[in-house]
Order: structure tokens, then sequence, then C-alpha cells
């Protein structure tokens, strides 16, 4: 049975310094966006076009995938369609087995992360190797990433240390980040060397030239493409955008975005294969033609993956990613996630303030709280919510239709309140477990006015 939202992100906050630190190292990454975006005084006219160009890719949908197949094909990339996570997975299987591959490097791909690509090939297995670092030092640890941009935020410089003198025998108690990066560095470059298959994500396709687009800071991504034989790139297929002159506006946003920079450090664009080289796109569906279908919820295909929503949200800076259990987590993830499994993730709609934050940030202009909010209602309708907010929701409507109950279970509550504290101070008040309950008023707002009222306005 799944754990909670709510009782993962208790477990994880129980650790209060860890959680403050955090808090404000995600918040430090929200304020270079800020920034960088600044920074431009064509920010917003930018977030315009790149809301406008997805908006029009996503009505237009089929058209740009044919005509991107039909581009890439003519390149000599061999195109694969996957209805869902495990026929993307299937896919990639039967290359493997076809080449009788045994050395597989990967840079970080949400996308396989979604599918469960890793834990597939285990199971036949086959090992793959994650390139991207924080992704490497998670794979170590036998955790999923807790965050998409930055898989590794949850841990501390000591905590990777101690990851890296098990697996890599480093110096027991070298907490030197240059030291350990220099580590990393040398076991993944004779990954790299030896590997046979390169696995990457896609952050754009351009129907226009039928290539893609890769982004990185770390370089991993082109190291494993330009020496295996074989290269298999996986995209969502809503990561299609109409020409290669929109790349232009999309750049500029998503690094920015994502990490404060005004690029990133490697945008590798990949038309064909080298000369002796196989290569692969696999298109994959995974529920979102059926998001797509969903009018309220449809646009947030749009998304591009840079995590600004995450680096300003009060629930997830402060509940940490692994307590949402899913690929992306944070508010978008809360978005997309009720659409694969709605039962599962009923929860994530409610684990937020609904403060428009992550609207506000989004450089798609995705409407991402109204759509919790929207979610919301969807899977109370559906009966998907908890059984104890949709009976206190219920009772609360009641009380709140009948004006003399409420005042008189007002009243009463206040009494109880003042006379047994221990009523409302308890562990089975979840407003208790994280908060001081505030002293019960002397008096309701409605009984001070009728009081106080007609004297203050003259």
């Amino acid at each position: 049975m799944k754990i909670s939202h709510a009782a993962l992100a208790e477990k994880f906050i129980a650790d209060e310094p860890r959680t403050d630190w955090h808090d404000d190292t995600l918040w430090f990454v929200r304020e270079k966006r800020d920034k960088a975006a600044h920074g431009l005084p064509e920010w917003e006219q930018l977030r315009e076009w790149g809301s406008q160009i997805k908006d029009h890719t996503l009505s237009n949908l089929s058209n740009y995938l044919k005509e991107f197949e039909e581009k890439a094909k003519a390149n000599g990339i061999i195109v694969h369609w996957a209805g869902d996570g495990d026929e993307h997975n299937k896919i990639i299987h039967t290359i493997i087995q076809k080449h009788k591959i045994q050395k597989i490097v990967k840079s970080k791909s949400m996308l396989t992360e979604e599918c469960h690509l890793n834990d597939y090939l285990q199971e036949k297995g086959i090992e793959v190797v994650d390139t991207d670092l924080g992704e490497r030092i998670v794979q170590f640890r036998k955790e999923a990433p807790s965050h998409i941009v930055l898989p590794a935020i949850h841990l501390k410089r000591e905590d990777v240390s101690e990851t890296f003198h098990e697996h890599l025998q480093t110096e027991k108690g070298n907490n030197d980040p240059q030291y350990l990066t220099e580590a990393a560095r040398q076991h993944l470059r004779d990954k790299f060397v030896q590997s046979e298959l390169a696995i990457t994500g896609v952050n754009f396709a351009v129907a226009e030239t039928g290539g893609f687009v890769v982004c990185t800071n770390e370089g991993n991504a082109d190291m494993g493409a330009h020496t295996a034989a074989v290269h298999i790139a996986c995209m969502g297929f809503e990561k299609i955008i109409p020409k290669a002159e929109h790349l232009a506006v999309f750049l500029r946003l998503l690094a920015r975005s994502a990490t404060g920079q005004p690029i990133t450090t490697y945008s590798s664009h990949f038309h064909k294969p080298r000369p002796g080289q196989e290569m692969h796109l696999v298109i994959v569906d995974n529920g979102r033609s059926k998001q797509l279908g969903r009018e309220d919820f449809r646009n947030s295909l749009k998304c591009i993956r840079c995590a600004a929503c995450f680096n300003t949200c009060p629930v997830y800076r402060r509940s940490g990613g692994h307590s949402y259990q899913t690929a992306v987590a944070g508010p978008i993830g809360s978005i997309l996630s009720p659409n694969l499994d709605m039962k599962a993730n009923a929860d994530l709609p409610f684990a937020s303030t609904l403060c428009g934050s992550c609207t506000n940030v989004c450089p798609v202009k995705i409407n991402i709280h109204e759509q919790l909010w929207k979610w919301r209602q969807v899977i109370v309708a559906e009966g998907y919510a908890d059984s104890t907010k949709t009976i206190g929701m219920k009772t609360m409507a009641y009380l709140f239709s009948k004006p003399s109950l409420y005042r008189f279970a007002g009243k009463m509550g206040r009494r109880m309140m003042k006379a047994f504290p221990f009523m409302t101070n308890n562990k089975f008040n979840v407003w208790y477990k994280q908060r001081e309950m505030p002293k019960p008023p002397k008096e309701s707002f409605r009984e001070w006015y009728l009081k106080n009222g007609k004297i203050n306005r003259k």
C-alpha cells in the first residue's frame, strides 16, 4: 500500500535542521532564477512566446509528430512509438538483445524514471550506469531522484562523502566537493570508454528538422552518445516544437528557470547518427494523450521540466521530493501524476497551499495552482478523497449553512478549549502536531462586531 504524502512529509520534517537546510538551499536556487529572469527586460515576452508556441503545438500535435517522424527517418534515425512505459522498456530491451549489449550508460532522463527503465533492465540482469553526478549518487544509494534538475538535492556533502567511501573507496571523512567530484569523474570516465550503448533523454524535438536537443551541465550525454556504437533517445511526445528558431525562446527560458544560468553548459543537437553508429528514438505516450484530452489539464503538457515550481513551492521545500513517490514531484508532478493513476496519487493535489507561486515562476505560463484546485474537485467527485477529509468537509458545510448552530458550536468550542485544552492539544489533532495552538478567544468576531462595529464606524 502506498504511503501518503503527509506521512512521508512528517518523517522528512522530523529532522528539523535538515529540513531548514533543504528549504534554504532550494530558495537560494529560486533567488538565482529571479536574478537571471530580472536581468532580461524581455523576460515576460519570452514567457508569452513560449506559452503560445506550446499552445499551438499541442493543438496541432499529430501534424508535428508526423512531420518530425518523417524528417527523423530521412536523417537515418530509427523511430519507435510506445503506448506506455512497459512498451518503452521492451523496445529498449529488444535493441539491447539484438546487439548483445553489456555496457550501458544513461544520462539524466525523467521519462526513463517515469517508465522505471532501470528496474526493468535490472530484472533482466542488465546493469545501467547513470552518468549525471546527482543521479549516480542516488543510484549508489538505491534511492530515486528527489528533484528533476537536482536529483540529490536532499543530500549534504557528508552524505555524498559516505556514499563515495562505500562505493568508490574514497578517503573516509573527506567532504571536499572538488575531491568528491574528481572521484566521480574518474569513475565515470571508464564507464563512458567501455560503453556500447548510450541512453539519453530529449529536452526538445524539432519537427522542422527531425533533430533533437539534449541539455546538460556536465556533458555526460555527449560523452555517452559520442563513444557508444548505439544511441537511444527517449522522449515524451510533448517535447516536440515546430521550428528550429523556437529553440531560441526555450533555451533562454530553460536554464534561467532551472538553475539561474544564462544557458545550459551543453545544448547538444542530434540530427543523425555518426558514421558507423545506430541511433534510435523512442516516442512515448504513457497517459499523455489522455491528459491532452482533459481540457482543464491539457496545458500541463507545456512543461519543459525546469523545476522552477519545485524551488518556489513551500510544501515541496519542506517535505522533500521523496514524499511524492513519483518520478516528477512538486507542483507540476501533482498535476501529472493523478492523470496516470488517480487513486494512487489522489493525495498529491492536496499537498499544496494554492499560493500561486508555482504559476508565477512557470516559464511557459502553466496555471499550476488552478489545476491543483481543479484536480481536488475531480478527485472528490470520483470518490478518491480521504474519507476523514470528506466527512470533515461535509460536516463543516452543514455547520456553515446553519448560522445559529454555527454560533452555538463556536461558543461551546471556545469554552471547551479553555476549560479542557487537551481536547485539541493531542496527537489526534493533525494541526497540533506541528503547531502551537492559539488560545481560544473570549468572544467571536461577530460578538465583538455587534458591540464595537457601530462605534468604530462613527
